[in-house]
């Protein structure tokens, strides 16, 4: 094999995959529970959180489902099922009381790096959306995790709540809006590369960049090996550890596929490109501070909710609009174009075509985007900002998302919206796929997977104790009582400098 390192005494306990914020989470939380355990870290890129982590990348930044109204269907009998947003908002929580554990323990410096205070709101016109959007309103205050959701339908109201929205717009127009104060905006880019930042600095850890893992395979004994080559010196290199996440990203899926655990076959995955339109005029930018959420359009995917959204990216405010959506065959931006035709296989090959017939509508609403002229990009903007203009914005490459596609056995196969972890059965290897609301839920899911991977450590007393040390109210509901819901997040929100009260009424 030319110039190979072979395996030696030094190889780690545990190999991540990617540098984003799911392998910066798990490092973290691994090393804080076993701070001798051995990590090594590949990056295909040069550089940290490049791909979807990254700020101009990530389709949503702080998703807790305040504002996304994908996250609450309307049934067949016109009610509106909320049990995934009361999910995600919980979820989202514990993420929260994570960051500011980090935060208490100078894990991460200071919390604005990462993390601000911009209000939620919901934003819809017409009879039926408005109709919609009420009896969400209703189902979801309810609960103490949506309590303080404002809702109105007067013009004046929304005109200060989310001016650009409404300047400009026809006073007949029968309009509805939502408002939560307590939402957040959250770079998943700064994060991530504060977090490898300190994981670099500890005794056991490993990262390199611009390698690539070319092969992963297990031995009888249960051990994996790992091929992998330096993109930049070209040298190639082999190790050996008892356990592999993959947070690749869109690059998760072949790499899972190599693996041949039994319990990949059959995942395939349709990768969806992404636009914005990046607002240029920093007067423009000044007016508008809120994430406002739409609907999607009749037929489109959950994914292509249009949101005009505020962002803190690098110390400066942004505003985005969008995201559109664009088809390419590649499962990373800086993936290759045979990503695609490389990932299906025998075991795939039928519930992707499933999928494919099961999903027409999609796979023209993504062609007819792909042929979006900037004045029809315009046109979808200026239905949420009426007075918007041409020269005040410009397009931007967004991040790839691969969906997933799980065998069903009713119909082949199916087109999932979500984010899946793939275990295998002895717990030696995991692997995430999907995408949204991936990164603002990864310390959940990274506890699910510390769970089902580590099984004897996490019901240990020290594991679990830790756990109550990162995440005080760990399997309790903040939506069942309210005094632990607010007392959790004036705690969270004090840590992490974020606004606690609701603003005047």
């Amino acid at each position: 094999m030319g110039n190979t390192e072979k395996t030696s005494k030094k190889d780690p306990d545990v190999v991540l995959i990617g540098a984003g914020i799911m392998s910066a989470t798990l490092g973290i939380m691994l090393k804080e529970f076993q701070p001798d355990i051995k990590i090594e870290v590949f990056e295909r890129l040069d550089v940290i959180a490049g791909e979807s982590s990254d700020a101009w990348n990530n389709a949503g930044t702080g998703h807790s489902a305040l504002c996304e109204l994908n996250y609450t269907p309307q049934k067949a009998d016109g009610s509106v099922d909320i049990s995934k947003a009361i999910k995600i908002a919980e979820q989202f929580e514990v993420s929260k009381e994570f960051w500011a554990y980090l935060v208490k323990n100078k894990i991460v410096g200071s919390p604005e790096t990462f993390i601000s205070s911009v209000p939620h709101m919901s934003f819809v016109w017409g009879e039926k959306n408005v109709s919609f959007l009420k009896k969400r309103h209703e189902a979801l205050t309810q609960n103490n995790l949506f309590k303080g959701m404002e809702y109105s339908e007067d013009h004046q109201q929304i005109s200060e709540w989310m001016p650009l929205v409404m300047g400009g717009r026809k006073k007949s127009q029968k309009v509805a809006a939502t408002k939560m104060d307590i939402g957040t905006d959250v770079n998943f880019g700064a994060l991530s590369r504060e977090l490898f930042d300190y994981l670099g600095k500890l005794e056991g850890v490993k990262i390199s960049l611009s390698s690539e893992v070319r092969d992963i395979y297990q031995d009888k004994k249960g051990k994996w090996h790992l091929e992998l080559k330096n993109l930049q010196t070209k040298k190639k290199r082999q190790l050996c550890t008892r356990f592999i996440f993959v947070g690749a990203g869109g690059g998760s899926l072949p790499l899972l596929e190599k693996s041949d655990i039994p319990e990949s076959k059959g995942y395939g995955g349709f990768p969806v490109s992404g636009q914005w339109l990046k607002c240029t005029n920093p007067e423009i930018i000044k007016k508008h501070e809120a994430k406002v959420y739409g609907k999607a359009a009749v037929g489109s995917p959950p994914m292509s909710v249009p949101h005009l959204d505020t962002r803190m990216i690098n110390g400066e405010k942004a505003l985005l609009f969008g995201p559109y959506a664009g088809f390419t065959t590649k499962f990373l931006k800086n993936g290759s174009i045979l990503d695609l035709p490389k990932s299906i296989k025998i075991s795939n090959i039928r519930p992707m075509l499933a999928a494919g017939l099961d999903n027409i509508p999609l796979t023209k609403y993504l062609i007819n985007q792909v042929r979006q002229s900037p004045e029809d990009r315009l046109n979808a903007l200026k239905e949420y900002f009426p007075e918007a203009k041409m020269e005040d914005w410009e397009l931007e490459i967004a991040g790839q998302r691969v969906q997933v596609i799980k065998k069903d056995e009713k119909q082949g196969g199916v087109l999932e919206f979500g984010t899946e972890v793939v275990t295998s059965s002895d717990g030696s290897i995991s692997a995430l796929l999907g995408a949204s609301p991936g990164a603002s839920t990864s310390v959940s899911i990274m506890f699910e997977l510390i769970e089902r991977c580590f099984n004897n450590q996490f019901n240990s007393e020290a594991w679990q104790q830790k756990i109550r040390d990162m995440i005080p109210t760990f399997g309790k509901s903040l939506n069942d009582s309210a005094e632990l819901c607010e007392e959790t997040r004036t705690q969270t929100s004090d840590l992490l400098k974020l606004q606690v009260e609701e603003k005047m009424h």
